[in-house]
């Protein structure tokens, strides 16, 4: 049975077939999207939350907080945004992760009935590590699954479902809604629907074939995967090269994050997913949060009235699912460079111009109308490329034996750059005020600098194909290198030689 299977392709390619689109579409319901829902799910209830803290501790205390105190209470809830800061495997980590959104659901949902704003803050905590896992461990799952002219687009959809779960967020918490004091801790833990869901069918699909040839050496269960995830051909080259891959990782152990940190032959790939995952969230952060700093005031200059902004800022969220699903529907078209330069370049015009719009509106009213535009042009510049093709890039650029360790980087690096920058961002904004965005913009240009000098385009092309590119690059790089200091020192002989 198994040799008939393997004789059945010529070439590693597929089509979209319904396992493989439902897969995607439930691993990213259940986890992708509720990153994108705890993003966005506090704004709304900001007030009462603050309130409820404050009127806590004043029945505990008998005194009420002060405005520092409370806004460094408010801090701890809205910054856990999570991190995969341990080694993350396949499938099985979606499904077993599942607890620690029932255990947050449960501490958030119940915070008020027990007047326990630690409850809330413990809550969102477990939600930030469960976001950092699923940022992490979707992608790498879509990526291993997808034949590689797929890649891009399953690639993608973890991503789109995080600006799902932003306008989720956005539209739930209107006061039509569940914007009213009584019904935040509703909002909050609503976190658990789309969990249970995951929870109750993902375990019926398979393991991905990639993980299950190369880490488990169980060929049966990959040929019975792939013929779950692709139609009735197009396995055979697609085994063969998985069977490259393994042969080429023979003598090689999954290796740790140190390990992938000091082995020189991935370094232009770890250097890569750093500037990547760090620039996406040094400015993913700008777009997301700290672009909104500016959003009501930029709102009500251009003449909406204050009571319509929170629809206005639901319509943005519109925005970035509509961008998501452009980036989602073109990258196998475009490829992943032109997304990503494309998307940074046109962020930073963007950045440039709310500085410039915010300094000459007093002057020039309808500048006050471009720095609107500016906003949506930030949020779609991110949402098309930036927002999640460096998690596919994270998967692509690395073999089976480096991929977890190179996640559990990207994924650090990803954390540590957005509590940073929010963190940084409120006082460079009082010290730089408009002008704090020419920073983003800097961060930005030099982002699509580096993606266009040095990452190689990675469409329809397997890992090994991707691993050789990166080994060719550094070849020649150091070999100008060798050649330059030859020169430099034959120059010099040169020289000593007319000399005498």
């Amino acid at each position: 049975m198994a040799e008939e299977v393997l004789l059945s392709s010529e070439k590693i390619s597929g089509h979209l077939t319904w396992s493989l689109l439902v897969v995607a579409l439930l691993a990213s319901f259940g986890s992708s999207m509720l990153y994108g829902y705890n993003l966005a799910v506090v704004n709304s209830p900001a007030d009462y939350i603050k309130d409820f803290y404050n009127r806590t501790v004043v029945s505990r205390n008998g005194t009420a907080l002060d405005e520092e105190a409370v806004t460094l209470m408010y801090s701890l809830t809205v910054s856990p945004s999570g991190s995969s800061l341990f080694m993350v495997v396949w499938k099985g980590t979606l499904v077993n992760s599942t607890v620690l959104v029932f255990i947050a659901g449960g501490l958030m949902g119940f915070s008020r009935a027990c007047c326990s704003p630690e409850m809330v803050i413990i809550g969102r905590f477990i939600t930030g590590i469960h976001s950092g896992l699923s940022l992490s461990v979707v992608p790498m799952y879509l990526g291993e699954i997808a034949p590689k002219n797929l890649r891009g687009f399953l690639g993608l959809i973890p991503s789109i479902f995080i600006c799902v779960g932003v306008f989720c967020a956005q539209v739930l918490g209107l006061h039509e809604l569940l914007g009213k004091e009584e019904h935040w801790p509703l909002l909050l833990s609503l976190v658990v629907g789309p969990t249970f869901v995951q929870l109750m069918l993902l375990p019926w699909f398979p393991e991905s074939p990639r993980y299950l040839l190369i880490e488990k050496h169980n060929v049966h269960a990959t040929i019975e995967a792939l013929q779950w995830y692709r139609a009735k051909c197009n396995i055979q080259l697609e085994i063969e090269e998985m069977q490259e891959e393994q042969r080429s990782l023979k003598s090689v152990n999954t290796v740790s994050v140190l390990e992938l940190l000091m082995d020189r032959t991935v370094r232009w790939q770890v250097i890569s997913i750093a500037v990547v995952n760090m620039g996406c969230n040094c400015h993913g952060l700008g777009a997301r949060g700290g672009i909104w700093f500016y959003t009501n005031t930029i709102f009500e200059n251009a003449g909406i009235p204050p009571p319509q902004i929170q629809y206005t800022t639901v319509g943005t969220g519109a925005i970035e699912v509509i961008a998501g699903l452009v980036g989602g529907f073109t990258i196998e078209r475009l490829g992943r460079r032109p997304l990503m330069v494309g998307g940074f370049s046109f962020m930073g015009l963007c950045c440039a111009g709310i500085t410039l719009s915010l300094i000459l509106q007093t002057h020039v009213p309808f500048m006050r109308y471009i720095s609107v535009g500016c906003v949506i042009g930030i949020i779609a510049g991110f949402c098309i490329g930036p927002a999640g093709v460096p998690f596919l890039m994270t998967a692509e650029l690395f073999k089976q034996s480096h991929r977890p360790a190179a996640y559990t980087v990207a994924g650090s690096l990803n954390w540590i750059s957005n509590f940073t920058v929010g963190f940084v961002f409120p006082f460079l904004q009082m010290s730089a005020g408009a002008f704090c965005y020419l920073v983003f913009c800097g961060i930005c240009v030099a982002v699509a600098a580096y993606v266009y000098l040095i990452i190689p385009e990675t469409k329809n092309k397997t890992f090994m194909e991707i691993s050789e590119l990166f080994n060719t690059k550094e070849s020649a790089i150091n070999s100008q290198l060798k050649m330059a200091k030859m020169n430099g020192y034959g120059t010099l002989e040169n020289c000593t030689s007319a000399e005498k």
